[in-house]
């Protein structure tokens, strides 16, 4: 008796556990803490203080917290830029205003920051995967995201706006389940407003804005017109909050600029004449060349360049268009074009494991698309749109496995509705065997 009381705590306990949302933050800081510290002893102060910043969020950073304003994109007197969307360089702004710009204690902070964001994003995974089809689906894709090797590594490795992307990802769409259910005008707003910050840290998401908002409008109610009107109150919040940037924009380049001004220049990464079948994507593209040529034209005739440059080279080279866009849908969900080929030459078992672990999360996808489409098919819209949708920009750009992290909580999600679906198909073959014996 005394034996399996004490057995039934246990289990009582272990359950507990297993759907306890503040362990499963704890564990996930824990994660990501030790991987810092872990590659962080091996950097020098001087690497740690230079080389994370050697990008276009470190020098516009720099330019904010030295007072000369948003630019100064490669670290020359060029003026204002829209390469990026203030969100982020302000924040990191902010840290070098605290901790100097370009030390040891700015890297650590930012990369503290990054820790927190991607930990954070436990919360709304869990709360999607709970409303959608119980706590133990929640708690299983929140344990995924707090182990997954891509969610551990990019905090410390990229001083960028991912890990605070990927947290307003999660959050925009765990609010797109919950305001499906409610017509309350302050909700709606809300939702918009919680999507201007989203887009103005990063605009890629804004591909999902159009199909989000309007399943939960026609979720949420059964009369058009009500549907029509606070998918307009959130469509207007939300472009209401990134308005102020865009003013700014045209007053600096007397163009309309909405968001960012990069996209050209992403565009002809991916399609250019430096171009190497056996190097990957934009590897023979030098930035000393760009930021020469980036100087001497301005931000505005620098993009006009490179979108002629990227359109001339898609319609003159149909035949290899084709080529590297079935490379880069590839790497997009495998992390690297040709995983296998790589995966046998490598040496490395963290490469190895994360070719692996993205092969899982994409095989998952797919199987959890399918289970969403048979058995929660009221969520099935906003489940499906995320992985369809949002990466055709990175199928015609570039395909890093850190462009995908976004949505790589949704991606969990499906995955956990996937191992839910086996788990109960497993239970319900040995009830029957048990029956039947």
């Amino acid at each position: 008796m005394h034996a399996d009381a004490a057995f039934t705590k246990v289990t009582l306990f272990i359950s507990a556990c297993a759907v306890s949302l503040p362990l499963i933050v704890f564990v996930a800081l824990l994660a990501r803490g030790a991987y810092a510290w872990s590659e962080g002893r091996q950097l020098s102060p001087e690497i740690r203080a230079t080389v994370p910043f050697l990008q276009e969020t470190g020098n516009i950073a720099r330019s904010l917290a030295l007072g000369h304003g948003f630019g100064d994109l490669f670290r020359q007197g060029t003026g204002p830029t829209a390469w990026l969307t203030p969100v982020y360089p302000l924040l990191l702004a902010g840290v070098f205003r605290i901790c100097g710009i370009f030390t040891s204690g700015s890297f650590t902070a930012a990369v503290i920051l990054n820790i927190v964001f991607s930990a954070a994003t436990c919360v709304p995974i869990f709360f999607a995967g709970r409303k959608m089809a119980g706590v133990g689906v929640g708690a299983t894709a929140a344990w995924l995201w707090a182990f997954h090797p891509n969610a551990i590594i990019i905090p410390f490795q990229w001083i960028w706006d991912t890990c605070l992307t990927t947290l307003f990802a999660a959050l925009v769409f765990w609010l797109t389940l919950k305001i499906a259910e409610s017509t309350r005008v302050r909700d709606w707003c809300l939702y918009g407003l919680l999507w201007g910050a989203t887009l103005m840290t990063d605009p890629a998401l804004a591909s999902l804005l159009a199909f989000l908002v309007g399943w939960a409008a026609y979720r949420a109610s059964p009369r058009w017109r009500q549907r029509a009107v606070i998918a307009a109150l959130a469509v207007a919040l939300t472009v209401l909050s990134c308005t102020p940037w865009t003013v700014r924009n045209y007053r600096h380049f007397h163009r309309f600029v909405p968001l960012r001004s990069a996209f050209p220049f992403a565009l002809w990464l991916a399609h250019n004449h430096v171009w190497d079948p056996h190097a990957p994507w934009n590897a023979r593209v030098t930035a000393y060349e760009q930021n020469r040529k980036y100087q001497q034209l301005g931000e505005n005739r620098f993009m006009q360049e490179k979108w002629n440059e990227a359109i001339h080279f898609i319609r003159t080279h149909p035949h290899l268009e084709l080529e590297l866009f079935v490379r880069r849908l590839v790497a997009f969900w495998a992390g690297i074009d040709f995983p296998l080929q790589r995966f046998l030459q490598t040496d490395s078992l963290q490469d190895r494991g994360l070719i692996l672990t993205n092969f899982l999360v994409a095989l998952g996808t797919l199987a959890g698309l399918i289970v969403a489409w048979i058995r929660y098919r009221e969520f099935a819209f906003p489940l499906t749109v995320c992985p369809v949708v949002f990466p055709w920009i990175y199928y015609f750009t570039q395909p890093y496995v850190r462009y995908r992290l976004p949505i790589d909580p949704v991606l969990l999600l499906l995955t956990a509705l996937a191992l839910n679906a086996l788990m109960r198909t497993a239970t319900d073959l040995a009830r029957c065997r048990t029956a039947e014996s």
